[in-house]
């Protein structure tokens, strides 16, 4: 592009998306299905590390409907069939199976993937670029802004320390827990979640002791403390500690100390598939991780996945929210561009927002009700409402007529709410 030496390079385009993860790479792609021009801005070099490797069920179809259902198992992953959660001491387990719905609403056994991130997410945007998204390596630094105040751009500093400036008609923030569009400003502010006071300490290992189907593993020690095994390939598995960070800081040990120590105590049941276990990566960690972002759509923006809300991640829904609302943005832009919907509305993206949310509150609901009476959790899970929770696991949980075990689920969480506020006023 001719560029005038006084001034900034200036790259237009339909679509500007920050950052190029599972979340912006799939709303690229699922935008270039609609024949809507987007360019990717992308800081990191990939392949890069990065945790959160189990996908949900629904959110195995999504990667088969951005075209990768083949190309999936040449890079190095795992078939999922079921996820196991062992209760404390490894007892009272539940085992919730993958499966979907057919045509006529019955339940089938389906599989999903487990997957190396940085092979997966480097997938993903080969995958964009092959459908002609643009990308660019660089930070955004600045966002920019049309005269009505709507943002409509960003300005990045290239590797090259170069800075230019990419503009377009809608912003999509995927920048994960960066939280971007957030931090500058234009979103809503940061708030803390439910689970903000927690750290996760994890590692990828080799020579542990999996299932014979390479199930996901979830161990829970105690409320808030827990551990997930996930088969990432034939010889690697991500294994994970969450603990409150009061915990780990009263150690007084390093990471890797209490990582080693930590994950061989908190369950027997992964005690024993770690017998001699040799680390594959650093040990790494993330604290309060837990935000929930309530303005993440206006106009001429919108955020997707991490770039609004992480819940916690115990039940592996971070690809599942960012690849299912890449899809659903990439549907909302497409009406905003081509049918003209909500172009005179203050934030002509209210629905895709809404539709999120809802999702999203599913997920936190059961949560709540998981830690804080996991006894009635699992009733429900593995006695009284098994469909409605294989359901939600597999990530069918935009569910604007509640089942009758999310109804379920939210009449503990009441009563528990109500219980402690009577406690507090008494005290």
């Amino acid at each position: 592009m001719p560029k005038d030496s006084s001034q900034k390079e200036v790259y237009k385009t339909e679509v500007v998306i920050i950052g190029a993860g599972p979340g912006g790479s799939s709303s690229a792609i699922f935008l270039a299905q609609r024949n809507i021009k987007s360019i990717i801005i992308e800081k990191d070099r990939f392949p890069r590390f990065h945790i959160g490797e189990s996908m949900t069920g629904e959110c195995g179809e999504v990667v088969r409907q951005l075209g990768l259902g083949e190309e999936i198992s040449e890079i190095r992953c795992t078939v999922k069939h079921k996820t196991i959660v062992y209760g404390q001491e490894g007892k009272n387990s539940f085992t919730i199976p993958v499966m979907k719905r057919n045509r006529d609403g019955d339940l089938i056994k389906s599989t999903t993937w487990q997957v190396r991130r940085g092979e997966f997410d480097k997938l993903l945007l080969d995958k964009a670029k092959e459908v002609g998204v643009k990308f660019i390596n660089g930070k955004a630094v600045n966002v920019l802004f049309n005269d009505d105040g709507s943002p409509c751009g960003v300005e990045v500093r290239q590797d090259d320390g170069t800075v230019i400036d990419v503009v377009g008609k809608v912003v999509v923030d995927a920048s994960g827990q960066a939280t971007f569009l957030s931090n500058a400003g234009v979103a809503g502010k940061k708030e803390r979640g439910k689970y903000s006071r927690q750290i996760a300490i994890y590692s990828h290992v080799k020579g542990a002791r999996r299932d014979e189907q390479d199930n996901t593993l979830i161990f829970y020690e105690k409320e808030n403390h827990w551990a997930w095994f996930i088969p990432i390939d034939e010889e690697t598995v991500s294994v994970g500690v969450v603990t409150p960070s009061d915990y780990y800081r009263e150690s007084g040990e390093d990471l890797r100390t209490f990582y080693l120590r930590e994950m061989q105590k908190i369950s027997p049941e992964l005690t024993k598939r770690i017998p001699g276990v040799s680390l594959v990566e650093e040990v790494r960690a993330t604290s309060n991780y837990s935000y929930h972002i309530h303005k993440f759509t206006g106009k001429g923006f919108l955020c997707v996945g991490d770039a609004h809300r992480f819940i916690d991640p115990i039940f592996s829904f971070g690809l599942q929210f960012a690849l299912v609302e890449g899809r659903m943005a990439a549907e909302a832009i497409a009406d905003y561009l081509h049918e003209g919907a909500g172009r005179d509305q203050e934030d002509p993206f209210a629905e895709y927002g809404r539709t999120c949310e809802l999702g999203m509150d599913t997920i936190q609901d059961s949560l709540d009700c998981f830690w804080g009476n996991p006894f009635s959790f699992a009733f429900f899970v593995h006695s009284r409402y098994v469909e409605d929770f294989i359901d939600i696991f597999a990530g069918r949980v935009y569910q604007k007529n509640p089942s009758p075990g999310l109804r379920a689920v939210r009449k503990v969480n009441a009563k528990m709410q109500n219980m402690a506020s009577e406690a507090q006023e008494v005290s």
